[in-house]
């Protein structure tokens, strides 16, 4: 991925969950055998969670599609197929407490506002769910955990580079899974084109390039905590925007 296709917009907020508290990087304690370090334990807070919620929940349907993300990073860690096996379970941890903490926070960041809001309306389709979902996730919550892993694991971004690209792989076949599974059929060809011309709006591949020039940015910004906290505040109003419009009722 070149430095140039990663130049995306940047600009969110950092709360502690459910607070509403403005808060910088997450310094998580060090120590191996850390709970936000176990894959595991991620994939099953998102299964407690989606557990509880009714089968057309728009919040039901998004953990359902990222659960079969976090299982298959656990599954490539155990397969040796990451650079570094412990940066890449952590920040798959780290990825995916963002987005339980955000369901269960009294005030959740904004891009998560649009799905815990609309998530359930009968005019939205189950797609519409799972793209607003990964889009507030890959936007907002991925270059903050990319922040949280190196300073967990003290290495610098350009280190996590290659396992972040190989996350980015796992989340681009999911998507594409998703996408295929969820679209109405030929049948219903007519009545989806509304659906169909939305979906084709937002691309994965671009939302992953910004996050990671997001990321970049708030790295370099991880010692000034004002300007970080104001860039954090600006890209989480910027990937609201986006999941507001994803979430355009297109028919019941």
């Amino acid at each position: 991925m070149t430095t140039a296709a990663r130049a995306g917009t940047a600009a969110g907020t950092g709360t502690v969950a459910g607070t509403g508290t403005v808060a910088g990087p997450r310094r998580a304690a060090d120590g191996p055998g850390a709970a936000a370090g176990d894959v595991g334990a991620a994939a099953a807070r998102m299964r407690e969670l989606g557990g509880g919620l009714g089968r057309r929940d728009g919040v039901r349907v998004f953990a359902g599609v990222y659960l079969s993300v976090t299982d298959e990073i656990g599954r490539r860690v155990a397969a040796g197929e990451f650079a570094d096996p412990e940066a890449a379970a952590t920040l798959a941890a780290l990825f995916a407490g963002r987005f339980v903490d955000a369901v269960r926070a009294r005030r959740p960041p904004a891009c998560w506002r649009p799905l815990l809001r609309m998530r359930a309306h009968p005019g939205l389709h189950p797609l519409q769910f799972a793209l607003a979902g990964v889009n507030a996730h890959i936007g907002h919550d991925l270059p903050l955990a990319v922040v949280d892993t190196c300073l967990r694991t003290g290495c610098e971004p350009s280190g996590l580079e290659a396992d972040f690209d190989r996350v980015g792989a796992v989340l681009g076949r999911i998507e594409a899974r998703v996408r295929e599974e969820l679209m109405p059929g030929p049948d219903l060809l007519e009545a989806a084109e509304p659906l169909t011309h939305l979906a084709g709006t937002w691309s994965l591949a671009r939302a992953r390039d910004a996050a990671w020039a997001s990321a970049g940015l708030l790295w370099t910004l991880r010692s000034a905590p004002r300007a970080y906290a104001e860039c954090e505040r600006r890209l989480d109003g910027a990937v609201a925007l986006v999941s507001r419009f994803l979430l355009t009722p297109v028919g019941g």
